[in-house]
């Protein structure tokens, strides 16, 4: 049998496997190969596939991998990285729609799912608003984004959130930012950030329903924490 049936049939059989039982059928490296598939025409992807998950451990750590490592693998070549970042994009978007889908962000659970969603695999430090109404519900146009800095810095200026906040007419907001490191501990900034906004919101009834730090895998709360007052 010419060789290129052997893969095409063997590929198609993966998407049959995955058809019927989703990724729960599949070992991690057939799920990578089966990635790859998509990225890579008519060759086989089964050892590059092995050759991933050897290097990067996991389907995420895959996923997360910066490009320059990927092309490094043997035999990915130099669309298959670009393709791989469109598929991990795609998911993520699909998340953060999915939990912005919830309208109403009235407890922690809820904030911390949203945040993780939109700032959990972000490699550099941003820091966003959300602004609430009296329900809780996200406003129209509901997210901003203050400020975009380092992994080390990010500066974030009160009078311009509560600004934000009285143009949309909010009554509540909840502020993140992001960790990259992966340590959610707060720094003291992140604490005088935070006095800071609730003194800047309290003379115009704004209030601060929670500030979190987001990673990929954890978020901190300062509300969880009582560090922001009921």
């Amino acid at each position: 049998m010419p060789e290129k049936s052997i893969h095409e049939g063997h590929r198609a059989r993966l998407r049959e496997r995955f058809e019927r039982g989703g990724f729960a059928c599949l070992a991690d490296y057939e799920v990578v190969e089966l990635l790859l598939t998509l990225c890579i025409p008519r060759r086989d992807v089964k050892q590059v596939a092995k050759a991933l998950l050897k290097r990067f451990e996991t389907v995420r750590g895959v996923l997360d991998a910066p490009a320059e490592a990927l092309r490094e693998v043997p035999g990915l070549g130099v669309v298959a990285p670009v393709a791989l970042r469109i598929i991990r994009d795609t998911a993520t978007l699909y998340l953060r729609q999915a939990v912005e889908g919830r309208s109403v962000l009235d407890n922690v659970d809820k904030l911390a799912d949203f945040w993780r969603a939109r700032l959990g695999t972000l490699r550099h430090e941003v820091f966003e608003v959300a602004y609430l109404d009296h329900h809780y519900q996200l406003l129209e146009d509901g997210v901003e984004r203050v400020e975009e800095g380092t992994v080390a810095e990010t500066t974030v200026y009160p009078r311009q959130i509560m600004t934000s906040a009285l143009r949309r007419q909010a009554a509540h907001i909840a502020v993140a930012h992001n960790h990259p490191t992966g340590n959610i501990t707060p720094s003291e900034n992140d604490k005088r950030l935070t006095l800071a906004l609730q003194a800047a919101g309290r003379p115009l009834g704004i209030k601060v329903v929670d500030h979190l730090i987001v990673a990929a895998e954890q978020t901190f709360s300062f509300r969880r924490a009582k560090l922001i007052a009921p």
